[in-house]
């Protein structure tokens, strides 16, 4: 049924891809032409940012972490409006195709290709480590019964993705986000109903007993050390959202297919309102299935990310509700991930390659960035995590960190830097801050959350600042 269930939603994909995509060259791959709907970018770009991650990770955090994580997702709309009105009308105003090549109009060639660079390595290995989430479950559902080996599940599944974005790119994915997130919708609140329906609770009383359950809490002020503090995860929130969407290409390159700044505007701070309630969706969720655990005398899981998976991927919450999981955790995989080859493939072709017509190198590049994706997701098998959806901040922190550094000194500061020096400044970066954090924490006991974020960035802006050249003109 599983098989069955990706074959049509794949060939639902392909699909769509064939019929928006038309005679697209390489305007259409990287820009859309411009003209995108705004409304249809911004519901679209909910399912593209959520992921496989949050329909696995997400729930499960209320075992350990409450309901603190929607602290974090507060300080996401601040991020939202900061991307939206500080670095939009600039992107729009350089009329760009790769973000990046602002930061060669305004700091230097090396710079550049460190922030394209940076760039690249972080969303390749963020998006592997999303995507693996999907590969795994399928593997150990459905393929391992049939002798398949996860190489093959994970290269099946990334050319099943290559397939139907390798003519019309970013064009094509506008399309396809909108099918995929209404298929993750849907799908999450029809899994809620069929465990309230295990539960036999009206959902008026359903409401009452999550609220008042202990592993509702959303706030934590009285302990500062924790990392679930409110003004950690709040401006963490902020940061990780204008680094993740402002200063990421992949998020980026589909807003800027939107015709005008005005309805870029509109469909980023739409979606960026929308995180709130879905990631509460997924927490109420999270508390029901611990409710439903203790009602029916079973322990849980040992890790938070097995605790969806142990109903509705085993059957026990019914065959329908089995299929909407898989529905779910394959519309936000293949969502990121198509995104995640059409964004690497663009920087690639314009920031590495620098070169924005050839249509011959943009197929190449795209072929080769999809067998590096698949290597990387086999890779992060042998790899493994107890939580994915930390694993992933954690790699945010110190990928993204220099990416923050660099955009805000040249956005926040008049000066210039000499250029042949940053690339130094950006791989020390992210290693002084593995160092402080293991200090502080054997010293102090103290441990570094999603803070570290701000901490890499400030180090690396420090390191630009003691290469500064002197005041700019222009």
């Amino acid at each position: 049924m599983i098989l069955a269930l990706i074959i049509i939603y794949f060939a639902s994909l392909f699909l769509f891809g064939r019929l928006t995509s038309g005679k697209a060259g390489n305007d259409a791959f990287f820009r859309a032409e411009r003209k995108s709907r705004w409304y249809m970018v911004a519901f679209g770009m909910v399912g593209a940012s959520i992921s496989g991650v949050t329909f696995i990770s997400v729930p499960g955090m209320v075992m350990t972490q409450q309901m603190t994580y929607l602290q974090m997702c507060m300080g996401f709309i601040l991020g939202y409006f900061a991307v939206a009105y500080i670095l939009l009308p600039l992107y729009y105003r350089l009329n760009l195709t790769s973000i990046y090549t602002y930061l060669g109009k305004r700091l230097g060639r090396r710079s550049y290709k460190t922030g394209a660079w940076f760039f690249l390595l972080s969303k390749l290995s963020g998006s592997a480590i999303k995507f693996y989430v999907v590969c795994m479950l399928l593997q150990r559902f459905v393929m391992e019964g049939y002798g398949v080996p996860f190489w093959l599940t994970a290269s099946v599944l990334v050319a099943m993705i290559w397939l139907y974005t390798c003519r019309g790119g970013i064009k094509t994915l506008v399309w396809t986000d909108t099918l995929q997130t209404a298929c993750m919708l849907v799908s999450a609140g029809l899994i809620i109903a069929a465990v309230a329906g295990q539960l036999d609770m009206p959902f008026a009383r359903l409401w009452q007993t999550v609220w008042e359950d202990s592993h509702s809490r959303i706030f934590v002020f009285d302990d500062f050390s924790s990392t679930q503090n409110f003004w950690k995860q709040f401006l963490s929130g902020i940061f990780t959202v204008i680094v993740m969407t402002g200063l990421d290409q992949d998020v980026m390159q589909k807003n800027l297919t939107c015709k005008t700044l005005r309805d870029a505007r509109k469909d980023m701070c739409t979606y960026g309102f929308a995180f709130l309630p879905v990631n509460a969706m997924f927490l109420f969720l999270g508390v029901l299935l611990m409710m439903l655990c203790s009602q029916q005398g079973l322990a849980l899981p040992a890790k938070g990310d097995e605790l969806l998976p142990m109903f509705a991927a085993t059957g026990a919450l019914g065959t329908w509700a089995m299929v909407l999981f898989f529905i779910g955790i394959i519309s936000t995989s293949f969502s990121t991930a198509d995104s995640t080859l059409t964004s690497l493939t663009t920087s690639l072709c314009v920031d590495i390659c620098e070169d924005t017509e050839d249509e011959r190198l943009r197929k190449r590049v795209h072929i080769g960035v999809a067998v590096v994706f698949a290597l990387a997701v086999i890779l992060f098998d042998s790899i493994g995590s107890s939580s994915v959806i930390n694993l992933v901040y954690t790699v945010v922190g110190y990928t993204y960190g220099p990416l923050l550094g660099l955009f805000a000194f040249g956005l926040f500061t008049r000066y210039g830097v000499r250029d042949r020096f940053v690339p130094f400044v950006c791989v020390v970066s992210p290693i002084l801050c593995f160092t402080i954090n293991e200090i502080v924490h054997n010293l102090l006991g103290y441990q570094f959350g999603y803070e570290l974020l701000m901490l890499n960035g400030l180090v690396t802006f420090s390191g630009l600042m003691m290469l500064r050249t002197g005041r700019m003109t222009a």
